[in-house]
C-alpha cells in the first residue's frame, strides 16, 4: 500500500479563443472553455488533467464541471493518489455521467502513475513512440466555396486529410464535397461529419450521393440515440460509418459492435471519461474487429499529449484528428506534443504525460484550490 497522499487539488478554469468561430450542426463554438485540475500529492508530485466541455454534446459546461470538480477534489483528498482503480472507481459513484469533468481527474491520476514510475505514459501503457502520426485537419461548415478554399490551403500546408462538418441539408453538403472534391483532385483523402444533423433516410439519401466523390468515412450521419436506424444507415450506405456521439463509454461500444452499427469508433476523452474508460472502448473494438480514430473536442496541447500517448500504446487506433490546438488563436502549454507541419505531431520523452502549463498564462484564469 501506498503510503502517499493526495493534500490538495488545484481545478482552473482555461479559456481561449478560436482563431475564428468553429460551426457544426450542432452549435457554434467562439472560443475553448476548458478545466485544468492539478493533483498534489505528499511526495511532491503534481498530477495535471485537463478537460473541454462541449455543452451540446456531453450536456456539460466549464461552469458544472467547475463546481462539481470542487465536490470531487474533497473526496481525492488524503486518499492513495496512486491506486487509480480505486480512485476512479470513487468518483464513478459519486458523481453519475459527467465524464468531461471525470476525464480531467482521470488524465491527472494517469499522469501521477507515470510521474511516480518516471517513464513516458505511452511506455506505462506498454506503447512505443515509433510510429509517425499526422492529424486530419477539420473544416467547420461554410458556404460551397468557403469549404473549398479552406481543403485546398489544408492540402498545400501538407495535412495528409481534411474532415469536413456536414449534417444540414442534402443538397448543401453534397454542393460542399462537390467544390471540396473539384478543388483538392480525385484522390485526396476526405471524411465527414454530420454531427446527428440527418434524419434516416437523408443520412442515406447523401450517403449514396456522395458516393463518387471517395470519401473515406462519415462520422454520427444521425441522432446519436437511435442506434438501431444506425445499423439500418451502415447497411445502406457506401461509405463507411464511424460511431462519434453514440459511443461514450465501453458499454456503448459493446451495444454498437453487437449490434453492426458502425465500422469505427471515435474515442475522446471528454466523452470516454478519460484514458481508462478508452482503453476499454479499445479493448472492445479489437475484439469486434473495428478500427479506432481519435479525436477532441476544444483541448489545448496539453490534452492533445495525453491523447497521443494512447495512440501509440494502441495500434488498433488508425485515424487521427488532433487539430483543435492549431485552431486555437493561444498556446499557453509548455513541453508536450510538437507541431512539426504537414499535420505531424512528435512526443518528448518526458516521464508522465510530459507536457504542464504556463504559470503567467493560468493566473490570469479563475482558480479554486482544495486542501
Amino acid at each position: 500500500m501506498s503510503s502517499a497522499a493526495i493534500t490538495k487539488v488545484d481545478i482552473i478554469k482555461v479559456n481561449i479563443p478560436y482563431k475564428e468561430p468553429f460551426v457544426i450542426s450542432l452549435g457554434v463554438i467562439p472560443e475553448a472553455t476548458n478545466v485544468v485540475v492539478r493533483i498534489h500529492t505528499s511526495l511532491g508530485i503534481t498530477g495535471t488533467g485537463e478537460c473541454a466541455p462541449f455543452v451540446f454534446i456531453v450536456g456539460e459546461t466549464q461552469e458544472t464541471v467547475f463546481e462539481l470538480a470542487k465536490k470531487v477534489g474533497k473526496l481525492l483528498l488524503g486518499k492513495d493518489p496512486f491506486a487509480n482503480e480505486d480512485r476512479l472507481y470513487e468518483i464513478d459513484r459519486a458523481v453519475q455521467g459527467n465524464y468531461t469533468m471525470k476525464s480531467a481527474f482521470d488524465m491527472a491520476l494517469y499522469d501521477l502513475l507515470a510521474l511516480k514510475a518516471g517513464m513516458p505514459l505511452y511506455q506505462l501503457l506498454g506503447g512505443s513512440n515509433n510510429r509517425e502520426i499526422h492529424t486530419d485537419m477539420t473544416i467547420s461548415i461554410g458556404p460551397p466555396e468557403k469549404v473549398a478554399g479552406d481543403a485546398l490551403s489544408f492540402k498545400k500546408e501538407g495535412f495528409p486529410a481534411i474532415k469536413v462538418k456536414l449534417g444540414t441539408t442534402m443538397k448543401e453538403d453534397v454542393a460542399r464535397i462537390r467544390a471540396i472534391r473539384q478543388a483538392v483532385g480525385p484522390d485526396y483523402p476526405i471524411r465527414i461529419d454530420a454531427n446527428q444533423g440527418w434524419d434516416t433516410i437523408t443520412a442515406i439519401e447523401t450517403l449514396k450521393a456522395l458516393e463518387p466523390y471517395n470519401i473515406e468515412h462519415c462520422e454520427e450521419p444521425i441522432a446519436h440515440w437511435n442506434n438501431r436506424e444506425l445499423v439500418k444507415v451502415r447497411e445502406n450506405s457506401p461509405i463507411p460509418i464511424m460511431a462519434d456521439e453514440s459511443v461514450f463509454d465501453h458499454h456503448d461500444a459493446f451495444r454498437l459492435a453487437s449490434m453492426g452499427a458502425c465500422d469505427y469508433f471515435n474515442i475522446k476523452f471528454s466523452k470516454s471519461g478519460g484514458i481508462n474508460n478508452a482503453l476499454k472502448i479499445v479493448a472492445v473494438a479489437e475484439s469486434a474487429g473495428i478500427k479506432c480514430q481519435v479525436g477532441c473536442m476544444s483541448e489545448s496541447r496539453f490534452a492533445l499529449t495525453a491523447l497521443m500517448h494512447l495512440v501509440l500504446a494502441r495500434d488498433t487506433i488508425v485515424h487521427y484528428d488532433m487539430d483543435s490546438s492549431l485552431m486555437l488563436d493561444a498556446d499557453p502549454v509548455t513541453g508536450g506534443i510538437e507541431y512539426q507541419g504537414s499535420g505531424k505531431w512528435t512526443l518528448n520523452e518526458q516521464p508522465g504525460i510530459g507536457a504542464g502549463f504556463d504559470e503567467k498564462y493560468l493566473e490570469t484564469m479563475e482558480k479554486v484550490t482544495i486542501s
